[in-house]
């Protein structure tokens, strides 16, 4: 039976296998728009920043914020081993987070973002939410 152990993973190991994109809540999301009849493009570069979701002919942005990685103020936490590399680039995130929505604003497009959290807890709000957006 020890053969079915699993090791621990280094912290590094663990990083690597952190997505980008797909994630949980991107797939929520993007299911509920889709059952909506709503079409997106997924990572379109739209004014040298990709949004995770595009609506092009609304000029509509929208991007998933996750939790740890965006600072969320209700579920963001730091791990708490190297805390000054983690506070300098969470708050580099939210930084580039702040860059990338008024460089869009700028260019003519609507940005909406959506918490992690928020789409976990009911995606079919979520969804409403860039349905309003659209003006649907």
């Amino acid at each position: 039976m020890a053969g079915n152990r699993r090791r621990k993973l280094t912290k590094s190991e663990a990083m690597a296998r952190v997505k980008g994109r797909d994630t949980r809540p991107e797939l929520l999301l993007r299911r509920a728009l889709w059952h909506r009849g709503l079409r997106y493009r997924i990572n379109k570069r739209v004014a040298n920043t990709r949004p995770d979701l595009v609506f092009a002919s609304a000029r509509l942005a929208v991007f998933v914020d996750g939790c740890v990685w965006h600072a969320c103020p209700l579920h963001g936490t730091r791990p708490a081993t190297n805390g000054d590399f983690w506070r300098k680039k969470l708050l580099r995130n939210v930084e580039r987070d702040a860059d990338n929505t008024r460089t869009l604003v700028e260019a003519g497009w609507q940005v909406l973002r959506l918490w992690e959290h928020e789409i976990i807890e009911d995606a079919g709000a979520a969804a409403d939410r860039v349905a309003a957006h659209l003006g649907r």
